[in-house]
């Protein structure tokens, strides 16, 4: 197994490297999801009668890259969860076993896939499906490989449940807690309920991260107790504000229709009577996309080009209100553990220039005085264990770059026992994260 774990930490170095361009090829080398019964709860016990984190499924199988089987086995879980809405519904996990692992500690590592379509999620990338929006789970092999190589088993969730319910915060964050519990409670898996976990993730996989370390006191505080720390970079807080920050740009517009479908799925309303003609056009492509479908194609985009004339300020649509202050993570509770944000603020090198007052600029998506906001909250409400990091010449592609690397350190120093640094009393002073109020009568 030792030399299986080399070769399949080389392979996952290599597939991430020749995934760091963009795939021509769409075709699937394995069964689709709605093909493959795994992903499917066909138990006679309601759900709703089921306990979160229950292992419901279990499957071992080769893991894959661009389609290829390893010689590396994962393990994948399908089990009990939670979705936006609270009801009951089945997720899907995948455990990859460190090199020499123990089961004592592992890390939850949640994917930026950030897309419409399931099939886009990582486990359908390990199990052999090959598709553009696919493409990233590969890529993000190299976040994945130095923790094999360092002995922790890496658990990776399909963070945005199996409707791909995409920037719903509160789902993700009951996803990933319950992931960690279904790996827990799994024999296949080599864990056990004294496993220690640390949660890491960037942009999308940021979402998941933060929300589960937030929800973690109340959600499952069998897990909380577990978890050493979390380390995330290019954080999604304050949605409304991200919606209004990137509209106009060069790259990042085509978020704005992903974002709200996403949203308006998750949530189960219907946005079609709020749209024009060609909001009506822009949605229906983006009923399946990828982020890879988005980026750089709706260049110079508005909600307003989007929406008809009377509801040319989103607040002024009940749903999209009561929805969007859902997923404002400055609305959540403080997490108990010592956590990592990073941000990057040179969004004009990704073609976003923004820079209203009350939002101020970012890294071409993702709003830097929103993140400083909530790491500032979470000091001052009983947290001293944050540290932040603002790079003020990367944009969100970048910043990924010397994130990556310190991430790995400051989780290896949590589960060393360290103390946690604390940048709390030297961050810079953010946004109002308060929620968002209708549009006055008239607008």
């Amino acid at each position: 197994m030792n030399r299986a774990a080399r070769l399949i930490a080389t392979a996952l170095a290599a597939a991430a490297l020749a995934t760091a361009a963009p795939v021509a090829a769409t075709t699937a080398t394995a069964a689709t999801t709605a093909a493959d019964p795994f992903y499917r709860y066909d138990g006679s016990t309601p759900l709703s009668s089921i306990a979160p984190g229950t292992v419901l499924k279990t499957r071992t199988l080769s893991y894959h890259l661009l389609g290829l089987p390893t010689p590396v086995q994962a393990v994948q879980l399908l089990f009990r969860t939670t979705d936006a809405q609270g009801r009951p519904s089945a997720g899907v996990t995948t455990v990859v076993r460190g090199l020499g692992s123990d089961g004592s500690r592992a890390v939850s590592y949640q994917s930026f896939y950030d897309s419409l379509n399931p099939e886009h999620a990582p486990s359908r990338a390990v199990a052999g499906d090959v598709s553009l929006g696919g493409a990233i789970a590969n890529a993000e092999a190299l976040f994945v490989v130095p923790f094999v190589l360092q002995g922790y088993d890496v658990v990776i969730p399909d963070t945005e449940g199996q409707t791909a319910d995409f920037a719903a915060g509160p789902e993700y964050g009951t996803t990933t807690l319950d992931s960690i519990r279904a790996a827990s409670a799994s024999t296949a898996a080599g864990m056990d309920a004294d496993t220690r976990f640390g949660l890491l993730g960037y942009s999308g996989g940021a979402i998941a991260t933060n929300w589960a370390a937030a929800l973690a006191p109340g959600y499952a505080p069998d897990v909380n107790r577990r978890l050493v720390g979390f380390a995330e970079g290019g954080l999604l807080v304050d949605p409304a504000h991200n919606l209004k920050y990137v509209a106009g740009g060069v790259v990042w517009p085509g978020v704005i229709p992903m974002a709200i479908t996403g949203v308006a799925r998750a949530y189960g309303f219907d946005l079609q009577p709020y749209l024009s003609d060609y909001g009506k056009q822009v949605f229906a492509k983006m009923q399946d996309a990828s982020i890879v479908n988005a980026l750089g194609q709706y260049p110079g985009l508005t909600w307003q080009k989007l929406a008809k004339p009377a509801y040319a300020d989103p607040n002024s649509i009940p749903e999209y209100l009561d929805a969007v202050n859902k997923v404002n993570l400055g609305s959540a509770a403080t997490p108990t553990v010592p956590g990592y944000l990073a941000q990057g603020n040179g969004g004009v090198l990704e073609g976003t220039f923004s820079n209203i007052s009350g939002i101020g600029t970012g890294d071409g998506v993702m709003v830097a005085g929103d993140v400083r906001a909530l790491a500032r909250q979470y000091c001052a409400t009983g947290n001293g264990s944050i540290k932040y990091q603002q790079y003020d010449l990367l944009s969100h592609l970048g910043a990924a770059v010397p994130w990556a690397p310190t991430a790995v350190l400051y989780l290896n120093d949590r589960f060393a026992g360290k103390a946690a640094p604390s940048d709390c009393g030297r961050i810079p002073a953010g946004n109002s994260l308060a929620p968002e109020r209708p549009a006055p009568a008239g607008r």
